[in-house]
């Protein structure tokens, strides 16, 4: 273990492509290397944990909500066990695409972690596309997530415009300070190097905006699912909701049905790892464009969504029984 500890943060707006990004770089670490990854998700089922962990890496969540609002006592211990079991040669830390990132950094910053954590340049991913939305480029988390970023990510390249590309680029060159480094990338693709150095620690614009989302009250997340095969949770904050599944293995979901449901046009995110009739699948709809692959068996079907406006969740859970085989609710 290198001490202290090179950490990078790797931000993002919701669906921008964070752990297809981490993902990438666990693939290209250097032989020999451990490294460790901190995740967090604003959903309540950990999908992005349970795909990270295919590539060897140690994967510690702190589930639910965002990761700047549990920047204490929890979030300080899943980091602490994490470094603890893993011992890695570097961290990488995702917060939700809907978190702010102030405290963290203040956490990562302080004195308990100063001879522990050398955070490196935060990296910012962003979509060029999207900030054609308000509703995005109003955010106070993206903003904020811009702000906190040293390198700035344009992502998903091959799906853009050139008149999307040439306004990003004019956008970037007016932020102010003015980013280390601004770089264009497909696929979630970063170069290791990026990786490399300190943080300039730039100032968000809303370090208090972290106290300003709401929280729900969280089901216990220790039941297992062969006493309870079917689990169903929901978070609510930042204007955002999100009803995630459980579900015990032996239920196979039938993978047509699922993509149906992926695709409902209500939905602003919808990513699962599920046992289907024809093996393990891992499903991802973001900005209304739906991946699938095919995934390691687990020890559970894990689904999540995630929408602007609240969803009845009833109805997607009988939809979602019905995927299951499991008639009349049962």
């Amino acid at each position: 273990m290198k001490t202290p500890i090179p950490t990078n943060l790797i931000l993002g707006f919701l669906g921008v492509g964070k752990t297809t990004a981490i993902l990438d770089l666990l693939k290209n670490r250097p032989e020999g290397e451990v490294w460790a990854v901190l995740v967090n998700e604003f959903g309540e089922v950990g999908i992005d944990g349970a795909l990270l962990e295919t590539e060897g890496a140690f994967i510690r969540e702190v589930p639910g909500g965002c990761m700047c609002c549990v920047a204490g006592l929890p979030m300080q211990i899943g980091l602490n066990q994490l470094i603890h079991k893993a011992k890695p040669d570097r961290l990488l830390i995702e917060p939700t695409g809907l978190g702010h990132p102030s405290q963290i950094i203040d956490t990562l910053t302080s004195e308990h972690y100063q001879d522990v954590l050398a955070l490196g340049p935060v990296i910012s991913l962003v979509d060029p596309r999207r900030l054609e939305e308000p509703r995005v480029v109003e955010n106070v988390q993206f903003r904020d997530q811009v702000a906190a970023a040293d390198i700035l990510v344009a992502n998903k390249v091959d799906a853009c415009s050139p008149e999307q590309l040439s306004a990003f680029d004019q956008w970037a060159a007016k932020l102010e300070p003015a980013k280390r480094a601004v770089f264009h990338t497909s696929f979630g693709r970063l170069a290791p190097e990026w990786l490399d150095g300190c943080t300039d620690l730039p100032e968000v614009t809303s370090p208090q905006a972290h106290h300003h989302h709401n929280h729900q009250p969280k089901p216990d997340p220790a039941v297992p699912v062969s006493d309870e095969p079917w689990q169903r949770v929901s978070n609510e904050g930042q204007g955002y909701f999100s009803v995630g599944w459980r579900i015990h293995p032996d239920l196979v979901l039938d993978e047509s049905g699922l993509m149906a449901l992926a695709l409902d046009d209500r939905l602003s995110r919808f990513k699962a790892v599920v046992h289907c009739s024809d093996g393990w699948r891992a499903v991802n709809m973001a900005d209304g464009a739906l991946s699938v692959v095919e995934a390691e068996s687990r020890e559970m079907s894990r689904i999540e969504m995630i929408a602007s406006r609240a969803l009845d969740e009833d109805e997607f859970d009988q939809q979602l029984r019905a995927c299951a085989g499991m008639h009349d609710g049962r």
